[in-house]
């Protein structure tokens, strides 16, 4: 039985290697911005407190600039008003960047269904994961850390090679 077996491209195996490093390292250590706005600020500070410890995920120091982050927690209700200033921040930051909502308010807009409020930070950025409840529990922000946390490492190497299409 004949098998039509191409060699590997030179360099394939080295590159896959370092692409799933480089995965990893962004993994373990993510840049959060925290763009809060209103009550689950509260729950967003118990989750980075001592007690969840968030060091151990690598995304305990947050960034005051969005310059220097990859990744933003949209925490609480955005208003309309406030929208493009959120759109002007995500913009700001460097590619590879990732996005939570924080809580159902940034999620749907909650139960402020009204003209002033955003219906979802969804609607002007792009968001990488949800996290449900007013106000989220730590438990559910640690399981949303981790779960960007596999979606990072496993797109790893599809969202670089996008990046390079891009430039």
């Amino acid at each position: 039985m004949a098998v039509d077996k191409k060699p590997p491209e030179e360099g394939s195996v080295l590159v896959t290697s370092v692409e799933a490093a480089i995965a990893w390292a962004r993994k373990f250590s993510l840049f959060q911005y925290p763009f809060v706005t209103a009550c689950c600020a509260m729950e967003f500070m118990s989750a980075m407190g001592p007690m969840y410890d968030m060091a151990r995920f690598g995304a305990e120091a947050p960034r005051w600039s969005p310059r220097q982050a990859d990744l933003i927690w949209v925490v609480g209700t955005v208003t309309n008003r406030q929208a493009p200033i959120l759109r002007r921040i995500y913009n700001q930051m460097a590619e590879p960047k990732w996005v939570m909502a924080f809580g159902t308010c940034a999620s749907t807009g909650g139960f402020y269904d009204n003209y002033a409020t955003l219906q979802g930070i969804d609607k002007i950025i792009p968001v990488d994961v949800y996290i449900p409840g007013c106000p989220p529990r730590p438990e559910q922000v640690l399981d949303a850390l981790m779960l960007l946390q596999d979606r990072i490492q496993a797109e790893g190497s599809s969202r670089m090679r996008a990046l390079k299409e891009m430039a």
